[in-house]
């Protein structure tokens, strides 16, 4: 066994940072947007949410209220807390409660994020993990997602 060290973890954001998140969110806004498609699963008293950042894309994610563990497929970087990491190829990342953050895609990246849940619904789980369940991807275009609920 081994310890992960500060680095591999996903720590709650400062409110410094928190604020320039979302200056720089206000800033792209304006930017043309890309497609983001979303495949969720509710199983087994866990949701899964994966994203999609095609090559050469930034996005900022909701501010993600609840811990996770953040799986990444891909070669990107990200931004939270005033630091920045360069994640490649296949990676598990215990992500904390209270976290925003930004990913640039060097290439094609995959995001999945899983938490535990009682929610029967995806969008019972989004509100699980998120206030801001207006701005996900998966809610301004429905025909964007991919949903897989086992009853289990």
């Amino acid at each position: 066994m081994y310890a992960l060290s500060e680095q591999q973890t996903l720590p709650p954001i400062d409110p410094v940072s928190l604020r320039a998140i979302e200056q720089f969110e206000a800033c792209v806004s304006h930017a043309p947007q890309v497609e983001v498609l979303t495949q969720h699963v509710l199983h087994g008293g866990m949701y899964s949410r994966t994203v999609l950042i095609p090559r050469d894309v930034v996005i900022t994610g909701a501010f993600i209220k609840v811990p996770t563990i953040l799986f990444v497929k891909g070669d990107c970087t990200v931004w939270s807390s005033g630091q920045t990491t360069h994640l490649s190829g296949y990676q598990i990342i215990p992500a904390s409660a209270n976290r925003k953050q930004i990913f640039v895609a060097h290439e094609d990246t995959y995001l999945t994020m899983i938490f535990a849940t009682t929610a029967k619904t995806i969008e019972d789980a989004e509100i699980e993990f998120t206030d801001q369940v207006e701005q996900l991807a998966s809610r301004l275009d429905p025909n964007t997602n991919t949903v897989i609920i086992t009853g289990e």
